[in-house]
């Protein structure tokens, strides 16, 4: 383990205590208004594609992927404009991040960093190309350059060239620049929904294949 690892573990685990009585509130609000199953737990890829179980408050329905289907949905992993599978305070905790807290337990962990590429679902990694790969050379993150660069408002081809680029250029410096940023930008507008039509198409070729 580096130091900078044994560092971002250490702060996750002050940002867990400090943050405790509003991941509590969150908990209770996510119970009550929409019922039980408080967490999101899904395999991901992380570093070297290695899966690992990551965690986030609950913003949309059960059976959300399967949901997709029923409701014409191309990309079960993706959004559509008005997404009728968010819940009712899914919607909030997406758009301010704080779906996001329960990754300082992941980070506490050691299976993510508070930064580097988001960690994306394991069916998607399974079509990946080998420059798209570069991003598994590090452990996923919270956040991301991605992220602070338009995160939700850039499609899939421009947030593996923004991965890319941290992979080649990663640093505390960075890092901490990125903290930043995330930390600035936190009450955002809603970013519009872009179709992701890249893990649309690599699906139906590998349909096709099979």
């Amino acid at each position: 383990m580096t130091l900078w690892d044994g560092l971002n573990r250490l702060a996750a685990a002050v940002a867990l205590m400090l943050l405790s009585p509003l991941i509590l509130v969150v908990a209770a609000w996510i119970r009550i208004a929409d019922g039980r199953g408080i967490l999101f737990v899904q395999d991901r890829a992380g570093l070297g594609g290695v899966p690992f179980r990551m965690l986030k408050f609950r913003t949309m329905v059960h059976d959300s992927v399967a949901l997709s289907a029923q409701l014409g949905i191309s990309d079960p992993f993706g959004l559509i404009e008005n997404d009728p599978r968010i819940t009712r305070c899914g919607r909030f905790l997406r758009r301010t991040s704080l779906d996001e807290l329960p990754q300082l337990v992941n980070v506490l962990r050691g299976q993510m960093r508070l930064v580097g590429p988001r960690p994306d679902v394991l069916p998607q990694v399974a079509n990946y190309s080998a420059e798209d790969a570069r991003r598994l050379e590090v452990k996923p993150g919270i956040t991301g350059w991605a992220q602070v660069n338009g995160r939700d408002d850039i499609d899939w081809p421009q947030r593996f060239a923004l991965d890319r680029w941290y992979v080649d250029h990663r640093s505390v410096a960075l890092d901490l620049r990125i903290l930043w940023r995330t930390v600035a930008t936190l009450r955002r507008a809603e970013a519009p929904v872009h179709v992701d039509e890249l893990n649309i198409q690599r699906a139906r070729d590998l349909g096709r294949a099979a």
